[in-house]
């Protein structure tokens, strides 16, 4: 009995070793999630998903040096050095942030849209003090009360405007789901292109930030101003 159990455990042994053999050697294409490292760049590329470029390894392609400003072309080079700090060069979020504008003073990004973005990060982050602070200031930049209620309660997006949509949409999954579908970002992308798209990241990461420090230190609004916020 022990023999025939033996031989059955080593038969399953030799079959589960197989397939993980054939699985690193030969990745299902577009599935990087099914990689068994270590394996050669081409199943690498192979893996990756359709809307990832194999230059950058990521949504949108390596910035070119000479599409930059001076200022840029600096912070490029810096990049590359060969005594560069930068962890991951190019192909990392430094890499990412030089397709955007310089500095969020330089963004193209009309005060609408900000005020969008940062109601969507104080109604994911439940900060109700960044929220009660910035919907005047939204409706003032022209956002809609209706829009705002949308954000407001996470009601459905159906019959929101699309460009606004797809902003609420991405952070929706950025703070919920930690990722962003190609579906999204596409969808952002059509409507923003590549330097605003950057842009708007950065700004939710900004208020992201500011939220972490309201929450940690429990920073309450005056006496006179009422919360404009559910909590949830």
């Amino acid at each position: 009995m022990n023999s025939i159990k033996n031989t059955a455990k080593s038969v399953c042994i030799t079959i589960v070793s197989a397939v993980l053999i054939s699985c690193a050697s030969n990745p299902a294409p577009h599935d990087y999630e099914a990689l068994i490292w270590p394996v050669t760049e081409e199943q690498f590329l192979a893996s990756l998903p359709d809307d990832v470029f194999a230059d950058s390894r990521g949504r949108i392609p390596l910035v070119k040096r000479e599409d930059l400003d001076e200022a840029g072309k600096t912070a490029y080079d810096a990049r590359i050095s060969p005594d560069t700090t930068s962890l991951a060069g190019l192909r990392g979020p430094g890499g990412l942030k030089l397709n955007g504008s310089r500095n969020l003073d330089e963004t193209l990004l009309d005060a609408r849209t900000k005020e969008l973005a940062r109601l969507v990060v104080s109604r994911e982050m439940n900060q109700r003090f960044e929220w009660t602070v910035h919907e005047p200031v939204a409706l003032k930049a022209g956002l809609e009360a209706n829009i705002i209620d949308v954000i407001r309660y996470r009601k459905s997006l159906d019959g929101v405007p699309e460009r606004d949509a797809s902003v609420i949409q991405l952070g929706r999954e950025l703070f919920q789901e930690t990722e962003v579908s190609p579906e999204t970002v596409a969808r952002v992308y059509k409507h923003l292109g590549k330097r605003n798209l950057v842009d708007l990241c950065q700004l939710m990461g900004n208020y992201t930030r500011t939220a972490l420090l309201l929450h940690t230190f429990d920073v309450h609004l005056p006496y006179d101003r009422e919360p404009l916020l559910p909590i949830e």
